[in-house]
């Protein structure tokens, strides 16, 4: 959590874990809110061979954030959830090669919502809407038409080399020299919103909901329902 740079800044924001009645446990572990935690910490404390730059990790999880339950509309039903499950990317890269990484990254995460047919578009954040971690940050919005909004279904972000210092990760050059890679991570999807978004995209005037044809070979479907009378 310390070296992606969730705490101590956001430590009121997670579950921490107590085993048992044991009182004393409590706040020694903590449930993950997002694959990049661990993921990314996978080469902490390590010099990593320049030559085995850029290194690609893809993650499934559940994820947890206490952060949700927060009073208001928009935390009601499947939008905003303590637990959710999600396809999270983590890139190590050079240095020199970490923005053209990220837009790299973006096209990954744009390319499921392509594939499913869902209207989307693309926002580069503003300083101040940044975490605290990213030197760079673009969020993915997908429209849920029976909201009549766009919800966010991924963010991707360049932490540079903030994170690396962090965990004290480096890799070493062909001259010999120790440098500080930049890390990149990216929400693949967040499943619970595009749910929704798919959901209310496809939905029939019968109140069936079409199946985009790339999930039909897991769903044995091309459409679920009608609802029964």
């Amino acid at each position: 959590m310390v070296g992606v740079g969730q705490f101590p800044k956001f430590a009121d924001q997670y579950y921490a874990v107590q085993e048992g009645v044991d009182a004393a446990t409590l706040g020694k572990l903590f449930l993950i809110p997002t694959a990049e935690t661990p993921v990314a910490n996978i080469h902490r404390d390590e010099i990593l061979p320049e030559d085995k730059l850029p290194i690609h990790y893809c993650a499934y999880t559940p994820c947890f954030r206490g952060e949700a339950g927060a009073a208001g509309v928009g935390t009601r039903g499947m939008i905003r959830v303590h637990q959710f499950d999600k396809v999270e990317l983590i890139k190590i890269t050079p240095p020199e090669s970490g923005y053209a990484e990220l837009e790299k990254l973006v096209g990954h995460a744009e390319k499921v919502l392509q594939l499913l047919g869902l209207h989307y578009r693309v926002i580069q954040l503003c300083t101040g809407d940044m975490g605290f971690a990213s030197a760079l940050t673009y969020d993915i919005e997908v429209w849920a038409p029976g909201q009549g909004q766009y919800l966010e279904v991924s963010s991707c972000s360049n932490c540079e080399d903030f994170q690396a210092r962090r965990m004290s990760l480096r890799f070493k050059t062909g001259a010999g020299e120790n440098k500080f890679p930049h890390i990149l991570n990216g929400s693949g999807t967040a499943l619970a919103r595009l749910f929704v978004a798919l959901v209310e995209t496809c939905q029939q005037s019968d109140g069936s909901v079409a199946v985009p044809a790339p999930l039909r070979p897991f769903l044995k479907s091309e459409r679920i329902g009608p609802p029964r009378q």
